[in-house]
């Protein structure tokens, strides 16, 4: 089960994510979007949605660059394992308490107001308390990495990760013998992976990178009289 878990699975996992992701895009496009509930409610939106994708990115980022930044890179700058471990408790914490914190702010809004409730889907509400049990057991790695100021003990999982990257077959061994919260944390990370072409977080994937050299443009906008007049006109 062990072997299935981290060392078949991931493959599932990202190959979901990706062909998901590219077949939604292509059949259903307008639902592309994150479905805001801004014009229901403001209140508790705007410093929950800072909090939580402030949060957030910093741990995406962290676990991305932590994890699958080969060791020889480290040991190139001269960072020890033990000052990225240390680096990782701190900023992690930080980062994960804001999340923690906005996201809460954003599941109890569309949790307990009737209107904005009436107008979530039910992975809207979904994928949000899966993000929050995934930051409580984040929170709780952090408390058993205090025990493993050493560094060596996140050495395994960039094994592990950069194993899975690089098709390696032992990829599963390498976190046999870590703390079960870390597996907990790991299945549940690859399995929201899993659901995330299904969900609104498709939109992290949005990023507007074309808008930096896009030239201005114009929208011509007329009134409902104008338009009908026009629409009557002979075509050339």
């Amino acid at each position: 089960m062990h072997e299935f878990l981290f060392g078949t699975y991931p493959y599932i996992a990202l190959s979901v994510l990706l062909v998901g992701s590219v077949a939604r895009y292509e059949r259903d496009p307008f639902t592309w979007k994150t479905s805001s509930s801004q014009l229901l409610r403001r209140k508790q939106l705007v410093l929950g949605s800072i909090l939580f994708h402030v949060g957030v990115l910093i741990i995406f980022l962290g676990h991305l660059v932590g994890l699958l930044t080969p060791i020889w890179v480290f040991d190139m700058l001269g960072i020890t394992h033990g000052a990225k471990q240390l680096l990782a408790v701190l900023a992690g914490g930080v980062a994960g308490v804001m999340a923690l914190v906005g996201g809460g702010m954003l599941f109890h809004r569309r949790w307990t107001d009737p209107r904005i409730r009436a107008t979530s889907s039910f992975w809207d509400i979904a994928i949000l308390a899966l993000l929050l049990v995934q930051l409580v057991l984040g929170m709780f790695t952090i408390v058993v990495s205090l025990g493993h100021l050493d560094g060596y003990e996140m050495v395994k999982f960039m094994a592990w990760a950069q194993g899975i990257f690089t098709f390696d077959g032992a990829a599963a061994s390498y976190i046999e013998d870590v703390a079960l919260v870390f597996k907990l944390h790991l299945f549940l990370g690859l399995t929201i992976f899993l659901i995330f072409p299904f969900t609104r977080l498709v939109h992290m994937l949005s990023v507007p990178i074309r808008y930096v050299t896009q030239r201005p443009g114009y929208q011509i906008v007329r009134s409902r009289r104008q338009a009908s007049r026009r629409g009557n006109e002979p075509a050339e």
